[in-house]
């Protein structure tokens, strides 16, 4: 194995639309230094000011990513808008350069298995992920939703009233609901670690954690 990657390495983003944009600009206000690409000279021209460099360029082709050194980069997002052949070319051009950890936007399952064989290391399914987060927060019982591969979940709700003035313990909210109460709010103060001594009020906030299931049928008691 390689060394670890450094946590404030700079980062190649390939491709300036939604996605690309959004993650260059969070990026940047975290501190890291971000080098964006794009072919369209006018969203290079708007993000120029907003990262540390931004250069109009096709990075399908390889010569022009050497020549902007891409080799270099440790970190590189495949943020391509909605071309597969052009992901697909992006990912194979980086995967040979050598860099070591890449990141590739897919638009399906089986977009997502080619950039995973030609070199991508983390596939990122960003419309799929987000339609199934609303689905989640549609039924209105939940404030805030996040999925894990093997299907563990953190959600982010108010309290059903059965666990509501009582300490968790008590509640019995492992043994009845097989969830486990991570965090709560209240009104006015930060997110605290929840432990078996911890009451429950009513105007509290509580983040569970547990199978997607589970936690749904949590959210749904009344």
């Amino acid at each position: 194995m390689g060394e670890p990657i450094p946590h404030n390495a700079p980062v190649l983003v390939i491709g300036l639309g939604r996605f690309g944009a959004a993650t260059a600009g969070q990026l940047q206000r975290q501190g890291r230094e971000v080098l964006a690409v794009d072919t369209d000279e006018a969203l290079v021209q708007k993000w120029a000011e907003r990262v540390t460099h931004a250069v109009q360029l096709d990075a399908k082709n390889m010569e022009a990513l050497r020549q902007i050194g891409a080799q270099e980069f440790q970190v590189a997002v495949v943020a391509v808008g909605n071309s597969i052949e052009g992901s697909v070319l992006v990912t194979s051009n980086l995967a040979e350069l050598g860099v070591p950890q890449i990141w590739a936007k897919a638009m399906s399952a089986t977009h997502g298995k080619i950039l995973a064989r030609i070199g991508a290391h983390h596939v990122i399914y960003p419309e799929a992920e987000a339609g199934e987060r609303i689905a989640h927060l549609l039924t209105g019982r939940m404030l805030d939703f996040i999925q894990f591969d093997d299907d563990f979940v953190l959600v982010k709700l108010y309290p059903p009233k059965q666990i509501r003035g009582k300490k968790l313990l008590e509640s019995g909210v492992r043994t009845k609901y097989n969830v486990t109460v991570v965090g709560v709010k209240s009104p006015g103060k930060p997110f605290t670690y929840a432990a078996n001594d911890t009451v429950v009020s009513d105007h509290d906030l509580v983040i569970v954690a547990g199978s997607s299931d589970d936690v749904e049928r949590f959210a749904a008691l009344s």
